[in-house]
């Protein structure tokens, strides 16, 4: 059950990220400059959470060695971070040019787990047939994002 306390932990995280990362995105200079140095500081905090504290604690366990680390598995993680970093990085411009966190998470956090679920099925192609109300609960994600951004209140 101690996963679940890092998912609400993500789902924490993540929910207050865009509202977060567009109020320091507005301070952070002209309209010009703003995009590129808010993904700078967004790449420092995965720098200092993604290597810094994995290096420490790979080298107090005596674990800091290139065995274990396979190249596939390398491979696979290295391009998921970097589709997390992507993600950051199209929330940033997403916000440079226009949108705002009212509009723009409710997208990003609606889509993402149904692009998830069809992507997994891909992966990993279900062992039996998929029960059809999973199809409506995509539709109902959908729905619900949109009655998110209809009814969002004025800021």
């Amino acid at each position: 059950m101690t996963w679940a306390i890092f998912a609400v932990g993500a789902a924490l995280s993540w929910g207050i990220y865009g509202a977060m990362l567009h109020q320091g995105q507005m301070e952070l200079g002209s309209p010009a400059q703003r995009g590129l140095r808010a993904l700078l500081c967004v790449g420092l905090a995965y720098f200092l959470i993604g290597v810094i504290v994995p290096v420490a604690g790979l080298a107090s366990q005596g674990q800091l060695k290139m065995e274990g680390f396979s190249s596939k598995g390398a491979t696979l993680a290295t391009v998921a971070g970097a589709l997390g970093a992507i993600g950051a990085a199209c929330i940033i411009w997403a916000f440079k040019s226009g949108g705002v966190p009212n509009y723009v998470m409710p997208l990003v956090f609606g889509g993402a787990p149904v692009i998830n679920v069809l992507v997994t099925m891909y992966l990993h192609p279900p062992k039996s047939a998929v029960n059809p109300l999973l199809y409506v609960g995509m539709l109902l994600v959908v729905l619900g994002a949109s009655l998110v951004l209809y009814f969002r209140p004025q800021s």
